[in-house]
């Protein structure tokens, strides 16, 4: 069994370094995670005895981030890293200063050295998260504040890091799902473009040195490849064009609006738009409600995050309501966009207090309905492409040696 270098910080922050065998270095990572401990390096290439082994040199205080931008692993690790340190009492600061050391975002690095900075000068943590919006989003900022208000920001901070896995988690099943079909219609677009732009054109030369009469569906099909071989750069300049301004215009208000109606309004796929959006606001408000972030201010968050301005409207409509004194479930009722179990289950979570969970069921029901849609899309997408190909790739082969079955007779007559 091949044995790993480690360096880990444990609960205080202090670091610690070691040789341990495991199979993989995934296996060794969990084993030393389940202990509480923070993982800086794990080395497969080095061993004992060897002058090189030193901390500075291998993710201490000689650490490097590996790339600029922030992205969600990096956020998650971050959550779960500090959720961790505090739990185990470090200080927030400490918490800070370890985790700061061991990111592999230079801009997350900046940020979280600001933060510091920024407590120091006497904020509290979520004011100086909130200096940072495009890092810290509104949920990040009224969470911990929820945390340090009730003093449990440990508890919520692991809270938020589960919500951001779960959804970094749904988020790849999704792109993973719609890869296949993506390459399949690629494929598929690539082998009729290679037909029209190359071997159409070819046989058409062929052609013209018998001086004989095409069939029709032939002369069809070399038109067409003339056609697209002339004008090709046009057609592509065109089809950008059209792209850019039709991005442009989804980008107003008033066109966005228009796009997601639309995308509501398809069949098959309008009801799996609409079901994407719920799965995002369940999760949210049950990741708001449960950290003890009061319903008003849960459904402001919301509104502001769930990036659909027609469900804007519709939770800002019932942030109104809830203000004016009616139950959640009557006013998410009024307005016909969510399901009647969403209704049903929401106004029993109200009845028995229970209301965070109620939102956690149904984002799982819902994220599972996302996933069937998916699997079955996929199954259906395959033969359904692959049928249309073959029909018509089989209508080019055919028009393309019908001239050919005529000479062949004219050459035996």
């Amino acid at each position: 069994m091949p044995k790993f270098f480690y360096i880990v910080r444990d609960a205080k922050g202090n670091k610690n370094m070691g040789f341990e065998e495991a199979t993989s270095p995934e296996e060794l990572t969990a084993r030393l995670q389940s202990k509480g401990l923070v993982i800086v390096n794990i080395l497969s290439d080095v061993k004992e005895g060897d002058k090189g082994l030193k901390s500075e040199n291998l993710g201490g205080g000689g650490f490097k981030p590996r790339h600029y931008r922030i992205s969600g692993d990096d956020l998650v690790l971050f959550c779960r890293h500090l959720a961790t340190l505090l739990g185990a009492g470090v200080t927030i600061l400490k918490s800070l200063d370890v985790i700061s050391k061991q990111v592999a975002s230079r801009r997350l690095y900046q940020v979280i050295k600001d933060l510091e900075k920024n407590m120091e000068a006497g904020l509290s943590f979520h004011e100086a998260m909130a200096k940072h919006p495009s890092v810290f989003s509104d949920l990040w900022v009224n969470i911990v504040e929820s945390g340090e208000a009730s003093g449990s920001l440990a508890v919520v901070l692991n809270r938020l890091a589960s919500y951001l896995e779960r959804n970094a988690s749904f988020r790849r099943k999704i792109i993973s799902a719609l890869i296949y079909p993506l390459i399949l219609l690629a494929a598929g677009t690539g082998a009729l473009l290679f037909l029209t732009i190359k071997i159409i054109p070819t046989f058409a030369q062929l052609f013209e040195g018998f001086k004989m009469k095409l069939p029709f569906l032939t002369l069809v099909l070399i038109r067409v490849s003339f056609f697209i071989r002339s004008y090709f750069l046009v057609l592509v300049g065109i089809v950008l064009i059209a792209l850019f301004l039709l991005k442009r215009y989804i980008s107003t208000p008033n066109g966005r609006r228009k796009f997601e109606k639309l995308k509501f309004n398809l069949p098959l796929f309008g009801d799996f738009f609409r079901v994407l959006i719920i799965e995002r606001f369940s999760s949210e408000m049950s990741t708001l409600v449960e950290s003890g972030v009061p319903i008003l201010y849960s459904l402001e968050i919301t509104e502001h995050s769930v990036d659909n301005l027609i469900m804007a409207d519709i939770v800002r409509k019932i942030k109104e309501d809830v203000r004016e004194g009616k139950s959640l479930s009557r006013a998410l009722e009024r307005y016909g966009f969510f399901d009647p179990m969403v209704v049903q289950m929401i106004s029993i979570g109200e009845e028995i207090g229970e209301l965070s969970n109620m939102f956690k069921r149904l984002n799982v029901f819902y994220q599972e309905y996302v996933e069937t849609f998916l699997t079955r899309f996929t199954a259906l997408f395959e033969p359904i492409m692959l049928l249309f190909m073959a029909v018509v790739i089989g209508t080019m082969v055919i028009g393309m040696f019908l001239p050919i079955f005529q000479i062949a007779q004219l050459g035996g007559g």
